[in-house]
């Protein structure tokens, strides 16, 4: 919780309740109890709301084991030829063993595989990676991909000389049905 929930708590609802409780005491209405259990139950209300809400929009934490795997072209962003004909061409993996295959593709069969070693910068909040191509490398493997995180999921985004940014999300590859 904030600071502004603390200020809350004691300047409001820490006086507010002594003040009923007393009122409870000296009195003995059925308001002031009732109005003390919906001013407590208002206050537990919001703050478990409060947690569901970040639950459901605080950005992924990631760990190094969470970014390997198998990469696709993220195929939401941008609908249409253009980023059917990128996925049904371009993959990546990423090993445990920091290394990178970048595969040029038609569908299911590779063409041409570039690769390399991979290394993290960890002085973030999720790791950040770095590729150190093997090769000259394709135009669309950029040495630093800049990571974006959603609350569930995250993808990367490569900026290529001949395409601009294209997409990758982890995710394994299936023909497109059309």
């Amino acid at each position: 919780m904030g600071f502004g929930f603390n200020l809350f708590v004691v300047f409001i609802l820490i006086p507010l309740t002594i003040v009923l409780i007393i009122i409870i005491i000296v009195k003995r209405t059925k308001f002031s109890i009732g109005l003390l259990l919906t001013l407590w139950a208002a206050v537990f209300g919001v703050v478990i709301l409060s947690f569901v809400v970040q639950f459901f929009t605080d950005k992924k934490v990631l760990t190094v084991d969470d970014i390997y795997g198998s990469y696709v072209i993220k195929r939401d962003f941008f609908k249409g030829r253009q980023t059917n004909w990128q996925y049904s061409h371009y993959r990546l993996e990423l090993t445990k063993q920091n290394r990178f295959k970048f595969y040029v593709t038609d569908n299911s069969v590779i063409i041409k595989t570039y690769t390399g070693s991979i290394s993290f910068i960890g002085n973030y909040l999720s790791p950040r990676i770095v590729f150190h191509p093997d090769t000259p490398s394709h135009h669309i493997i950029d040495l630093e991909p800049t990571l974006y995180r959603a609350p569930f999921s995250f993808y990367y985004v490569f900026n290529s000389s001949k395409f601009g940014n294209v997409f990758f999300t982890k995710g394994t590859w299936k023909p497109i049905e059309e």
